[in-house]
């Protein structure tokens, strides 16, 4: 089995050098999290990767507690218009599907990722998962897993903030789990 530096140095192959280490204990699984993608999100029962296509907010605890180690990875970006974020999105999580299956291949069976975002890998997606153009590839964002982004990457000293206008810079976060 690999250890802390082989994830940091597949991490260093990539566009992704703000990254922090935190046991997945730390992530905070809320059933409000899921009501603001029920109530709030556009990609709710739209896309494969999202709610109710996920695991239930306890099973997403559970899912959690299955793990010993968690990469929270940082992205800072300012909001692009619609068609630019869904290009950038696309392409970084791509660069995470590719992160996981480095991490799998070197010894982590139970590597998993959480996009930083919306899946958005397709130009269209599909309300359901066993349609998924792209079932090797696709995975949730933390948020359709019910983890509240907020209380769980504070506590590793990241900033983050509800965005005042499209102008302001956003943080986006992805979360690498291993054992």
């Amino acid at each position: 089995m690999g250890d802390r530096p082989s994830v940091e140095s597949i991490l260093a192959r990539h566009p992704f050098p703000d990254y922090r280490w935190l046991d997945p204990t730390q992530i905070v699984v809320s059933q409000w999290v899921r009501m603001k993608c029920q109530f709030g999100c556009p990609h709710f029962g739209r896309a494969a990767s999202c709610p109710p296509n996920t695991l239930s907010v306890e099973d997403c605890r559970q899912f959690f507690r299955e793990y010993q180690r968690a990469v929270a990875i940082h992205f800072e970006q300012v909001a692009p218009e619609a068609a630019a974020r869904r290009t950038w999105s696309a392409r970084t999580n791509r660069a995470l599907a590719a992160v996981e299956r480095q991490a799998f291949l070197a010894g982590y069976p139970k590597a998993f990722v959480l996009f930083m975002d919306s899946c958005y890998l397709c130009a269209e997606c599909v309300p359901q998962r066993a349609e998924c153009k792209e079932p090797a590839l696709s995975r949730p964002s933390p948020e359709s897993m019910a983890v509240d982004v907020f209380a769980t990457v504070r506590q590793v000293g990241y900033p983050i903030e509800v965005l005042p206008d499209v102008t302001a810079p956003m943080n986006r976060y992805a979360f690498l789990l291993i054992e």
